[in-house]
Order: C-alpha cells, then sequence, then structure tokens
C-alpha cells in the first residue's frame, strides 16, 4: 500500500541548519524537521543532528558553520534563521540590529552560497514576527529591526530565485517560549501557552522547507490567530 501522504516524510534526505535551536521555537522546529527525515545541525539526537556553537553576529562563525554543514553532511538544502532577541527594553540599537538583522543577512548570505556551489535549489527561512507588518511608540528600534528583516527576505528571494533557491519568512505572534513570556509579557510559558504554542510556529516552518511550499517564496507567513486582522 503506498505511503500515506499524511504520514510522509516531508524532508527525507535534506540538510538543514536550524539557528538559534537551543529552546524555544528553534528548538520544536529542530525536532519536527529530524521526524520528517532530515538531518539537522542542532543537537537533538545520535545520527540525527550536531550542534554548532555560533555567534550570528560575527560573519566569519556564520561563514564556518556552513562550511562545517557541507563538509559533514555532503550538502545544504534548507537553513531556518531563527535567532533573535526579545528584550524590548534593550537600548543597545547596535546589537539589536547585529543579531536581528545583520546576524541574519549572515545566514542568508553563506547558506545561499552554499547552496549555489552544491547545485541545491534550497530553502531558506526567517523569522520576522509581527513586527514587521506593524509599528509601535515604545520600541522603535526592534519594530525597524524587524520591518528590516522582512525587506532582506523579498529582495533575496527575488535574487537568489534565477538559482532556484527560495527565501520566506514566518511572522509569529506570541509563542510560549520562556523569553518572550518573561520579557515581553510578564507571564510564566504556562499562561502564554494558552494563546499559542511552539508547535504551531514549527508547522509553518516546516511547510515553508518543504517542497509542500515549491511555488512559494518572497512570503511573510503570518502565525496569529487572527490578531492583525482583527
Amino acid at each position: 500500500m503506498a505511503e500515506s501522504v499524511l504520514c510522509k516524510k516531508k524532508l527525507e534526505g535534506k540538510v538543514v541548519i536550524v539557528t538559534g535551536g537551543a529552546s524555544g521555537i528553534g528548538e520544536t522546529t529542530a525536532h519536527l524537521f529530524a521526524s520528517h527525515g532530515a538531518r539537522v545541525a542542532e543537537s537533538i539526537g545520535l545520527n540525527l543532528a550536531s550542534y554548532i556553537h555560533c555567534d550570528v553576529t560575527d560573519e566569519e562563525q556564520v561563514k564556518a558553520m556552513v562550511e562545517w554543514t557541507v563538509q559533514n553532511y555532503g550538502k545544504l538544502n534548507i537553513i531556518r534563521s531563527n535567532q533573535t532577541i526579545l528584550d524590548l527594553d534593550f537600548s543597545a540599537f547596535d546589537h539589536l540590529f547585529a543579531t536581528n538583522v545583520r546576524g541574519m543577512a549572515a545566514c542568508v548570505k553563506h547558506a545561499a552560497n552554499a547552496m549555489i556551489k552544491g547545485h541545491v535549489r534550497g530553502s531558506i527561512v526567517c523569522t520576522a514576527t509581527v513586527a514587521a507588518s506593524c509599528g509601535d511608540k515604545k520600541h522603535i528600534d526592534y519594530f525597524i529591526s524587524r520591518h528590516a528583516v522582512l525587506g532582506l527576505v523579498r529582495s533575496a528571494s527575488q535574487q537568489l530565485g534565477e538559482h532556484g533557491i527560495r527565501v520566506n519568512c514566518v511572522s509569529p505572534y506570541v509563542v510560549a517560549t520562556p523569553l518572550m513570556a518573561y520579557h515581553a509579557l510578564g507571564m510564566d510559558a504556562e499562561q502564554v501557552g494558552k494563546l499559542f504554542e511552539e508547535r504551531h510556529v514549527a508547522d509553518a516552518v516546516l511547510f515553508l522547507a518543504s517542497d509542500d511550499s515549491e511555488c512559494v517564496t518572497g512570503h511573510n507567513l503570518v502565525v496569529d490567530s487572527g490578531v492583525l486582522a482583527k
């Protein structure tokens, strides 16, 4: 009997990098990718993943991370650029942009170069958050950084499309990660969990990473249960 579409492993044989995968959405995404057959550059189990320390604000470390992945796994099919700073009172503007924008741009740059060199029609999935679709009078630096990510995704998708590389982003609202719960909302993860769960975002990332979205690029997939539509 043919394998059920619902049981099909969507990333079988794919090599994936998940940044910011130590906890929260990144960790959930890494586990989901592995369950769908991916080899993930993150520590989630023998033969399924490898852990790599990387400061995304340092481009040389990002380059080394991508090169290590290609050398050890033979190729790179997908990168999930997930790093973020969620302390909305953070005053170090340059460091905020180094992480949210420059770090993500470095991941896109070096992943794309590896995909092109390896003749891989890959997928790049970034994180923008709903801040990329609205504004805020208090946390201007954070919102600007998220709008910049959306600009990066839309521009990179046009430039890399000729190489068969898709670039998209996921924009979650409030997810029950410890960082978001404590810093942004002043509530514990259990309280926030009543709103959204990490798996909801991970499912969206899986869709954009897999061939299910082979005709989708330059897209901002908002995961907010309709909050922005109200």
